[in-house]
């Protein structure tokens, strides 16, 4: 996602307020490395360190290993890719992005941020602020990437080093809602680190700071933020799910309701990634161990976990309406990465969809534009297309709808395919009416 941007000019326009050799950003993932080229690109010295040799390699060469920054923008700047760690000990600011996922338990699991802790202490300069920007729980900074820096370092929060929370709100694929464009919540351990990582985050972001009074406040509404959405989601998912059991079309039901002017406009979907389906289980835990099981949360959690199966459901539904024999059927997915636009596979949804498919003995094949076919074919075990065909295909599964998909022609498509040819339309973004007279029998979610 390579911009021509004229960086040497865009740095001109700022003005630097801290010494030389005052950043280091821990961590250079999707939401790392685009934070380390932004504070770069604001005229900071700045030092991206990353525990993987292989990742600093491609970053030194100019290549962007997320997709997201690209490489034009990696190439071009002045951050110092390193993957030795004492180059946190000459940074004024350490900006911690390493990753929270969740157990096989769902518990949240902090090892990264007590490793990167660990290693912070082990370099850190008295004096030095450390800024935690990974999702956690409330509580989580100062009860875990704290006493890690301090017993690696034998220094004390607070007095010989201070935290801040800044939560990323970085949306992969998104160019209108990058770093700089989307509010920036900021907190600190006391009113002094505030005001401090205040200015520091003014100088890059220029949609504003919101001033949390608190760490916990700020990582708590990290969370909420994708709570909120999880919930909605799942509002509509259950109701897709009803529509879809008393034969209704669930996108109709919804294009009626929306003429309200107070109707929130969700759709029915997959819901994948790194943050939706993750962040509840970080509430969960933490109201859990204070005596309180919030009960909606989990429940859509579980409405969108079982999402893939049901589309799953419908796809086997549909072939068997059509008259097709499950074990001798083709189903193409088209789509396999969590979101439109984006490469990642590591969450996508659709794998258990795939899975519902292949238990009943569906052949199922895969066609993704942005994704890499060897990596896809280990992933989700199916024989992954190079190059779109229709041919000898039951049904086609649109799960993710990237923008190249947007142009193909289901109509044509339908006439390489087998009788009586299917297209599901998991996000109904296709338009129904175009169908209406076609070989082909539209369904959507």
């Amino acid at each position: 996602m390579d911009t021509n941007a004229d960086y040497t000019t865009e740095k001109s326009k700022r003005r630097v307020r801290l010494p030389p050799s005052d950043i280091c950003v821990v961590g250079l993932g999707y939401v790392g490395l685009p934070i380390a080229v932004e504070f770069d690109r604001a005229g900071y010295d700045v030092v991206g360190f990353d525990i993987d040799n292989k990742k600093i390699d491609q970053l030194r060469s100019g290549v962007d290993p997320t997709g997201d920054v690209g490489g034009r923008r990696v190439k071009t700047s002045e951050v110092q890719f390193t993957a030795d760690e004492m180059a946190i000990e000459r940074s004024r600011y350490v900006i911690v992005t390493v990753p929270t996922p969740i157990d096989d338990l769902k518990n949240p699991n902090l090892t990264y941020v007590e490793s990167a802790g660990e290693t912070i202490g082990r370099n850190i300069t008295p004096g030095t602020t450390v800024v935690l920007e990974s999702t956690v729980y409330p509580g989580a900074t100062r009860e875990i990437l704290a006493p890690a820096i301090e017993g690696t370092s034998g220094l004390i929060s607070g007095d010989d080093f201070y935290l801040g929370y800044s939560p990323e709100r970085l949306v992969p694929g998104d160019d209108e809602n990058g770093f700089r464009n989307v509010v920036k919540i900021v907190s600190g351990q006391d009113d002094d680190v505030l005001e401090d990582l205040t200015e520091l985050y003014e100088s890059v972001v220029d949609a504003g700071i919101h001033k949390a009074p608190d760490i916990e406040v700020a990582e708590a509404a990290k969370c909420i933020e994708n709570i909120q959405r999880d919930l909605n989601i799942a509002l509509v998912n259950e109701l897709a799910i009803t529509c879809n059991n008393l034969d209704l079309d669930t996108h109709a039901v919804l294009e009626a309701a929306g003429t309200k002017w107070n109707f929130h406009d969700y759709r029915p979907g997959l819901v994948g990634g790194h943050c939706i389906p993750v962040d509840p289980f970080y509430i969960i835990y933490e109201s859990e161990r204070n005596g309180f099981s919030p009960k909606l949360i989990q429940q859509g959690r579980e409405i969108n976990e079982y999402m893939p199966k049901h589309v799953g459901k419908e796809t086997l539904k549909a072939l068997n309406e059509c008259g097709n024999v499950l074990r001798e059927s083709v189903v193409l997915v088209l789509g396999l990465a969590y979101k439109p636009n984006v490469g990642d596979i590591r969450t996508s949804a659709v794998d258990g969809t795939i899975q519902t498919l292949q238990e009943y003995g569906v052949n199922v094949v895969g066609y993704d534009p942005h994704v890499d076919e060897d990596l896809a074919t280990k992933m989700f075990d199916i024989d992954v297309q190079r190059e779109l065909i229709f041919d000898a295909v039951d049904a086609i599964l649109f799960a993710t709808p990237h923008d190249e998909f947007r142009n193909i022609d289901f109509t044509m498509a339908a006439t390489e395919m087998t009788d009586n040819p299917i297209l599901i339309d998991v996000m109904g973004v296709l338009t129904p009416e175009r169908y209406e007279n076609s070989t082909l029998e539209y369904r959507r979610i």
